[in-house]
């Protein structure tokens, strides 16, 4: 059930933003045992000053204007090791498509409580599923 908040500049066409879209979905299916169709993404696109990175911290090449930051809000928490293989496959996956260097990928994850989620009808359904 995680939720995606996927931020970079403002530019990008429509199929480099579902390839980025896609291959992020990808890569926590592929990790994170994220069923397919738990898919929830918000893609925001931003001004330059309203974006603002430092382009050298914690990394060894300098991020581009193709920075991505990637905010995910999951329910299940996961091992660091769970998570240490879910950023390589992302940045993997992106590098293919849609073209994004390892340095412009940026991903934090919170993990939020079972009650946390409503995904509809004012109810809080992992909890009443348990």
């Amino acid at each position: 059930m995680p939720f995606t908040r996927i931020t970079l500049l403002h530019g990008k066409s429509p199929e480099y933003l579902k390839a980025l879209s896609d291959n992020f979905h990808r890569a926590l299916v592929e990790t994170f045992d994220v069923p397919p169709t738990d898919r929830f993404q918000a893609i925001h696109q931003l001004e330059p000053h309203e974006l603002v990175f430092d382009r050298t911290y914690f990394t060894s090449t300098p991020r581009s204007d193709d920075y991505v930051f990637f905010d995910v809000t999951i329910g299940k928490p996961r091992s660091t090791e769970v998570k240490k293989a879910f950023y390589r496959r992302a940045v993997e996956l992106l590098a293919d498509a849609p073209g994004l260097r390892p340095e412009d990928v940026m991903i934090t994850i919170t993990t939020a409580a079972r009650e946390d989620w409503s995904f509809a009808d004012g109810r809080a359904q992992m909890i009443e599923q348990a």
